[in-house]
């Protein structure tokens, strides 16, 4: 297989883009194209801009050539990624060359680390917004208008746009994210997110419920509780996580952490199913494995990227968990709730990666058996501790060769783990009509497995129990027997 299209195919949203639309206000009269790439917080971040925006005057707008303001929000993770982006700049240009008038902003990671120098190599490019300047928007645009060009990029302390009730884009009416914290503090040394998305900061918990709530209100069946690190969520009524240690006693004894955030969302709305994501091992707390066994709505999977199974790289990446604690974590999370699913984040061919390390990754599959993983070839981010003090010394061609051996086991732990699945009733949330067949249902299960099924008379959004009589290393196939008691 091609290595590009190798790398497509076990990326999960790090190069998806999306373009957006929502019923427009009768009252706005401009309109707003915005697309997406990168992590699900990005995807996240649109709906919170779009909903700025819609307070401004714009509605979102599916067709590229009639917009009057066109926003991609970016992603800095990869460079295959950045390279994604500046293609779709050069289609804006297209467009611009025909409508002077419309205006081009980059939004997100991409934005941040490059900052004023993205004016000086896209052309086309009117402003520059970093992932916490979101509110300045109005008056960015407002300069754009003026004729100037318009940057910022400053990371806040304590921004969670918390106080921002998102315009819900490009939705199914039934899955939704709900962000509760930005920033990471964890500075591995391949990262580029504390960069580019700051300190870590935690979102006020009434806010949190307060946005779950309105989403059952309006006939959301599925919630993602989203950060870069939700394990490091703290809130005490201060700001920084690092600042934890200054709070009163009082602050300290109310505070809440991930495992009792996770118990009130539960509780708030009971037939809501909950998830989450991503963990980190360093952080994750065996209490958050209690709480998911307690309540019948938080999902049975952690979805556990370890980046390498072997210690010397853990050690490389600055990953502060070793290959035994990782491996005795994952036992834990069995021990608890037996039926987890587990998946993973895979980095091949980091700098200094040898044959031996690399064989301790594929040993450290064979002991977990992932249900699914998304699996990359190293890429050196400018900026990050690796691209400064190693050299990125492992050929394409070995990255290649790992990153396949890499993808080829993890497909025949999938295919082990979906079968365990066959001759079984399994819960579906219908999501969406299937990509192959327009006769049949796509959903997935509390295990975040996804299965195919004949539509009959069911609709997306219902909880359907499904039979499953055959499967792929990715997919449960089945037969609709009935609704779930959870409709």
């Amino acid at each position: 297989m091609d290595f590009e299209k190798l790398m497509e195919k076990t990326i999960d949203e790090t190069v998806q883009g999306s373009n957006l639309a929502v019923r427009p206000n009768p009252e706005n009269t401009k309109k707003l194209f915005i697309e997406s790439y990168g992590c699900a917080m990005n995807f996240s971040d649109s709906e919170i801009v779009a909903s700025i925006l819609s307070k401004e005057g714009f509605n979102t707008t599916q067709v590229l050539e009639e917009a009057d303001l066109v926003l991609v929000n970016t992603c800095s993770i990869r460079d295959k990624a950045e390279q994604t982006v500046r293609k779709r700049l050069e289609k804006y240009n297209a467009v611009k060359r025909i409508n002077p008038k419309m205006k081009v902003g980059v939004l997100g990671c991409m934005a941040e680390r490059l900052k004023s120098k993205f004016l000086e190599e896209e052309k086309i490019v009117d402003l520059v917004v970093g992932p916490d300047a979101y509110k300045d928007l109005p008056n960015l645009i407002s300069e754009v208008e003026e004729g100037r060009s318009a940057v910022n990029v400053i990371l806040s302390k304590d921004e969670t746009y918390g106080d921002i009730s998102p315009v819900r884009l490009h939705t199914n009416g039934v899955t939704a994210f709900v962000s509760i914290t930005r920033g990471c503090d964890n500075m591995c040394t391949f990262c580029v997110v504390p960069f580019t998305r700051g300190r870590e900061r935690s979102r006020e918990p009434q806010s949190i419920l307060e946005e779950i709530n309105d989403l059952w209100n309006k006939g959301y069946k599925e919630v993602t509780l989203l950060g870069q690190n939700v394990d490091s969520y703290l809130w005490y009524g201060g700001g920084l996580k690092k600042e934890f240690s200054k709070a009163t006693d009082m602050q300290k004894a109310t505070a809440v952490d991930f495992a009792l955030l996770l118990d009130m969302c539960a509780k708030a709305q009971p037939k809501v199913r909950i998830r989450f994501s991503t963990s980190n091992p360093q952080d994750m707390s065996l209490d958050v494995i209690k709480t998911m066994a307690k309540h019948q709505n938080i999902c049975n999977h952690v979805h556990l990227p370890v980046q390498s199974g072997s210690n010397r790289i853990l050690d490389e990446m600055n990953r502060q968990h070793t290959r035994e604690e990782y491996i005795e974590l994952v036992k834990n999370i069995k021990g608890i709730i037996p039926d987890c699913t587990i998946s993973q984040d895979m980095i091949c061919g980091f700098p200094t990666e040898t044959e031996d390390d690399h064989r301790d990754t594929l040993s450290l599959m064979k002991v977990i058996k992932y249900s699914f993983g998304y699996m990359y070839a190293y890429s050196e981010r400018p900026g990050t501790m690796a691209e400064r003090k190693l050299e990125d010394d492992v050929s394409f061609e070995t990255k290649k060769r790992r990153l396949a051996e890499v993808v080829e086991l993890q497909r025949a732990h999938g295919l082990y783990r979906t079968e365990q699945f066959l001759n079984q009733t399994v819960e579906i949330l219908i999501e969406k009509e299937s990509k192959k067949s327009a006769s049949e249902w796509s959903g997935r299960s509390a295990h975040n497995t996804v299965a195919v099924f004949p539509k009959e008379d069911y609709k997306i959004g219902d909880f359907v129990l499904v039979k499953i009589h055959n499967c792929t290393s990715a997919t449960l196939i089945g037969n609709a027997i009935g609704l779930s008691e959870n409709n």
